[in-house]
């Protein structure tokens, strides 16, 4: 695993368990202690976690700066690559629900190229993004903008999705586990998750393989949930993603489509 991917992914653990300790970031991440405790001061020294004995707490004095601005440009040619091969899923004349996340901001940016489509979004950037580009009907769902993520959450946004109905939702996620499906770190955004799978045809799932047998602290779904599931060519590797082809053929014995970017 790349260091981007992993500091990318220590800081969501720590950011959704509160406090972790050394060891269980190592067993997670599948690295040594001494691999953990480096990342974590680079972590300490740039304001986005905080170092304590035997382990790390989230920032939460600077929750903007730990939240979707401190990941948005990390992997940032991987989540090009990945928002390309979701656009091609998408067919012009649909109706789109596009979930909040780093790498759907990127989507976001490559939906305009399917026009016409309208395109409801859970995020502010991804709003910003779409805002005024030819071909595309642009709805912004209602509801709170969570702090440091700026993604559409609370009643607001449920009672919104629960008004409509999309050909498809594009959905990213914060871990994806053979044996406890998708699941994401925040509760809020777990329940607007949840609401886009069942007014969606269908859900196209999209995340690096960073997240690739992740166990989040809010489940989401059972695998199945999904129709087809998009990462990057990494998550095959098990040299730099032990656990990403077993969580593969899980999707795959789940009757989910893999593609692989």
């Amino acid at each position: 695993m790349g260091v981007a991917n992993r500091l990318d992914l220590t800081l969501r653990l720590v950011q959704g368990a509160g406090r972790v300790s050394v060891s269980e970031l190592a067993q997670r991440l599948g690295v040594s202690e001494m691999t953990v405790r480096r990342d974590l001061d680079a972590l300490d020294r740039q304001g986005l976690v905080r170092r304590v004995r035997g382990g790390a707490v989230p920032t939460r004095a600077r929750e903007e700066e730990a939240g979707f601005s401190a990941r948005e440009m990390w992997q940032a040619a991987t989540k090009d690559r990945l928002a390309a091969a979701v656009a091609r899923l998408v067919e012009p004349g649909s109706r789109v629900l596009l979930d909040a996340g780093t790498t759907t901001v990127h989507v976001a940016e490559q939906l305009a190229a399917r026009a016409p489509l309208t395109v409801t979004v859970l995020s502010l950037q991804a709003a910003t993004r779409l805002a005024d580009r030819p071909g595309i009907e642009l709805l912004v769902a209602g509801g709170r903008s969570r702090p440091g993520e700026r993604s559409l959450v609370g009643p607001l946004a449920l009672r919104t999705l629960e008004s409509l109905a999309f050909d498809c939702f594009l959905m990213s996620i914060g871990g994806v586990h053979a044996e406890h499906g998708w699941s994401e770190f925040s509760l809020d955004d777990a329940a607007v998750k949840q609401a886009g799978l069942r007014q969606a045809a269908r859900t196209v799932v999209v995340a690096d393989a960073t997240k690739l047998g992740v166990r989040a602290f809010s489940q989401v779904a059972p695998l199945d949930a999904a129709h087809c599931f998009v990462t990057d060519a990494a998550a095959a590797d098990t040299a730099t993603h032990p656990n990403g082809p077993r969580t593969l053929d899980a999707l795959r014995d789940a009757g989910v489509e893999t593609l692989l970017a």
